[in-house]
């Protein structure tokens, strides 16, 4: 056999073997059924989309996956911009994770990928990119620069290979990031927790304070809490840590002339221990009393044992709910 002769038919041995490998990859591919969204919070309406995700691809024998973003979209296009969050992106992961989907895809989020059509979005990222079958979208909700219309999600994923669902909305409590947060705003903790389906929580350094209320016999731990999360309103809680149990005030201090600066602490019932520059999370159980000025330190400190009292009586029904 000539030389070319030998080339052209080891060549086309190497073009059947691609082909051959690339069918293989193609049917041992793993597909997903998933959904798309930022999901704030991961509240009582997000549960209700990924439960869809997660029935559906039972039925069809795939996987279920949630794609989310590694900032919010709008902080891409505004760099000024703060958002107010009720999840950092870290507990937005574990709380995505705890929802029981078999992945969690976190997509890095910047201005390249805000200029994206959904149409292109859909082709090079969901299906290409993440092996997205079948994309399961919210009754409201729209993605891609420019947006579209419910049909025209659906013709787009057609063309590419996604079988677009839009689940049906969710009867009976309505559920948004956008209510949640007037809630927390107003102090509400109870209610938010209610269309959270999870108790409002924060996660913070501790750092050092002014240490008064080690002097009055309740020593606190002061927290450093990102500027993006959401503060609930000024006053006093009663909180679940991960070191135990507590009372939190949020507010200005005003009975010890604490000026304009936002405390943000904690009293952990009997607990003694350092803290310093450790990672609290905490958990909002109730809210005891919005935040006054005491005529006397003496005062302050009744208040504050009632404060506790309140508190236990707090954790005494948390206990017989669960």
């Amino acid at each position: 056999m000539c030389a070319p002769l030998l080339l052209r038919v080891q060549r086309y041995n190497i073009f059947l073997t691609l082909q051959a490998l690339l069918g293989i990859f193609l049917y041992l591919r793993i597909m997903f059924v998933a959904t798309i969204g930022f999901f704030d919070g991961v509240h009582c309406g997000h549960r209700y989309l990924i439960s869809r995700v997660k029935a559906e691809a039972a039925r069809v024998g795939l996987r279920s996956m949630v794609v989310t973003m590694d900032r919010h979209p709008k902080k891409v296009v505004d760099t000024d911009y703060v958002p107010q969050l009720l999840t950092t992106t870290e507990e937005r992961i574990a709380l995505l994770q705890g929802t029981g989907v078999d992945r969690v895809e976190v997509m890095h989020f910047d201005r390249k990928m805000s200029m994206m059509s959904a149409r292109d979005f859909m082709r090079l990222v969901l299906h290409d990119r993440y092996d997205v079958s079948t994309l399961i979208m919210g009754y409201d909700h729209r993605f891609g620069h420019g947006g579209g219309t419910r049909e025209d999600y659906i013709r787009w994923g057609e063309e590419c290979g996604i079988r677009v669902v839009m689940a049906p909305q969710l009867t009976g409590t309505y559920a948004s990031s956008s209510v949640i947060r007037r809630m927390l705003q107003a102090g509400d903790v109870c209610d938010a927790a209610r269309l959270l389906g999870h108790p409002y929580m924060l996660t913070g350094t501790v750092e050092n304070g002014h240490k008064i209320g080690r002097t009055l016999g309740f020593p606190t731990a002061n927290l450093h809490i990102s500027q993006e999360k959401l503060i609930p309103a000024n006053g006093v809680y009663a909180v679940e840590t991960t070191i135990g149990r507590g009372i939190m005030n949020i507010g200005r201090r005003p009975t010890l002339d604490n000026g304009s600066d936002l405390s943000i602490e904690v009293h952990i019932l009997d607990y003694a221990g350092d803290l310093y520059g450790q990672t609290i999370q905490l958990q909002f159980l109730g809210h005891i009393r919005e935040e006054k000025k005491f005529a006397s330190l003496e005062e302050l400190k009744e208040h504050i044992r009632q404060d506790i009292d309140a508190a236990l009586k707090i954790f005494a029904a948390t206990d017989k709910d669960m």
